[in-house]
């Protein structure tokens, strides 16, 4: 049984919802500009409500999420995703997907570890 609360502070919630494994990882987003409301930087200390989108950057990925419900305790996965509605566009998804399978991502079997380059390349691609 998850209980609902009245005010919850968006780097609470972005944890509580799994977006972001911890809650310093959650503030450190907001205070870096990755979340944002409306196109507004949003602070770790805004409270949100329900309604509200949110457009959240986790490295190369622009995920936007709607809130449907207010937790502030972190949860299992299936109750998590009940919180709140994915509204990213599937063709974002596809093109990173293509992106991290792309040639520098994957490597044959057999290839041995990336060589150096091969390593700058791929974190190019995750930034």
């Amino acid at each position: 049984m998850v209980k609902e609360v009245e005010n919850v502070r968006i780097d609470k919630w972005l944890w509580a919802i799994r977006i972001f494994k911890t809650r310093s990882l959650a503030t450190t987003a907001c205070k870096a500009g990755k979340v944002k409301l409306a196109g507004a930087n949003v602070k770790p200390s805004k409270e949100i409500k329900v309604g509200e989108e949110y457009q959240v950057r986790i490295g190369p990925m622009q995920k936007i999420v709607k809130v449907k419900g207010l937790i502030d305790k972190r949860v299992g996965a299936p109750i998590a995703v009940t919180m709140y509605d994915d509204l990213t566009p599937p063709e974002h998804l596809e093109q990173l997907q293509s992106v991290f399978l792309g040639s520098a991502g994957r490597r044959d079997r057999g290839a041995g570890r990336p060589t150096k380059k091969d390593r700058r390349d791929i974190d190019k691609l995750e930034d």
